[in-house]
């Protein structure tokens, strides 16, 4: 896996966009502030185009194939993409998604809540209960475009393990940061991810700093 020293860089970035790597592939995205004092580099995978995604998605399955998963778990919208193209490389058929906008056949009995540093609000993960059947008893990679907070992820696990799923790997394009690190506790082991980036807190002269340790 990807990893950085847990120190913050004294970096100064003037630019708005960050320039990083996703495995093999070089990608620029743009800076976006989600706080009063963060500010993180926003990778959106569908912007990136179908070949970005498909070979990233061959080369995020060659991380998680000795985990041996059964199925591959994501999370709506974004990880869409991402869970065809990592079930595609792994040679499987099916793949399981995870919402968190309300849909009538959703119901409410498997849900969990959670909340995104992309968004404001507190939201609900949901499993369609006409798919616990394809994650129970079965090894589950869950893969998502970026690990952050790990909030959405320690609640995808949580939700999964209710419904009898074993998860055995997680797989990312980006992990962001380190406070994923201390919300997954022992499960920050099954990470696996193609590349790492900071967040960025802004210093008096309006650029951006570095945080590898996403501890403010």
């Amino acid at each position: 896996m990807h990893r950085h020293p847990a120190v913050r860089h004294d970096r100064a970035i003037t630019e708005r966009i960050y320039r990083t790597a996703v495995g093999s592939q070089t990608v620029d995205l743009p800076l976006v502030q989600v706080a009063p004092d963060v500010t993180i580099a926003l990778l959106i995978c569908v912007d990136h185009g179908v070949a970005f995604s498909e070979r990233a998605g061959k080369e995020l399955a060659d991380l998680l194939r000795e985990a041996r998963p059964e199925v591959v778990v994501s999370v709506a919208t974004m990880g869409i993409p991402l869970a065809i193209e990592v079930t595609r490389a792994l040679g499987l058929d099916d793949y399981v998604i995870l919402h968190k906008t309300p849909k009538i056949h959703l119901g409410d009995t498997w849900v969990e809540p959670v909340r995104s540093i992309t968004t404001e609000a507190d939201q609900t993960l949901r499993l369609d209960p006409a798919r616990v059947d394809a994650v129970r008893g079965r090894r589950v990679a869950v893969v998502d475009d970026v690990v952050s907070t790990g909030a959405s992820l320690r609640a995808a696990l949580s939700l999964l393990r209710r419904a009898g799923a074993e998860p055995v790997v997680v797989g990312a394009f980006l992990t962001e940061g380190e406070q994923w690190r201390r919300a997954l506790g022992e499960d920050a082991a099954m990470v696996r991810a193609l590349g790492a980036i900071p967040l960025f807190h802004v210093r008096p002269d309006g650029t951006l700093l570095e945080d590898w340790v996403g501890d403010g």
